[in-house]
């Protein structure tokens, strides 16, 4: 249930979001084109990750579906929940992860022990939520990992 209501949080905000906050241009690239890139590049990966999970590519969204797949932080409510924990500790401040990660909290206690790990992990890495990804596609994604110290 708690799930449910997160869910239906999330799908009556996104829309509000990707148009009043969210400045970047939509990716013009199809998770299609995207496995046919090298197997090793983090475009690969990152459209494996789309059409594995069955998901749509989100206008000016984009970058969040990359995080999943550089942390390899999963896409339950719970492990997004953990993704806000890794950007908080990662230097990311906006009221949606804030009223995410306190919402989830709330919802979440068990978990507890996860966030902050990932909130751990976010800290340690390199500062990554604002790097303009269209643009590494094609790089390695083993490199980009070690570049950003992601763990």
């Amino acid at each position: 249930m708690k799930d449910k209501i997160f869910e239906t949080l999330y799908e009556m905000t996104k829309k509000k979001y990707q148009k009043y906050f969210k400045k970047s241009i939509p990716w013009n690239i199809k998770p299609d084109e995207l496995i046919g890139y090298d197997e090793q590049s983090l475009g690969f990966h990152y459209g494996n990750f789309i059409l594995k999970n069955n998901f749509q590519m989100q206008p000016k969204l984009e970058d969040h579906d990359v995080f999943h797949v550089l942390t390899n932080i999963g896409t339950s409510v719970s492990e997004e929940i953990a993704m806000q924990y890794f950007l908080l500790g990662n230097g990311k401040k906006s009221l949606y992860l804030v009223l995410v990660i306190l919402s989830g909290t709330a919802f979440y206690p068990t978990h507890y022990k996860r966030f902050y790990e990932c909130y751990q992990k976010g800290k340690k890495a390199h500062r990554l939520y604002d790097l303009e990804y269209q643009k590494l596609l094609l790089q390695p994604i083993s490199v980009l990992k070690q570049t950003l110290n992601i763990k």
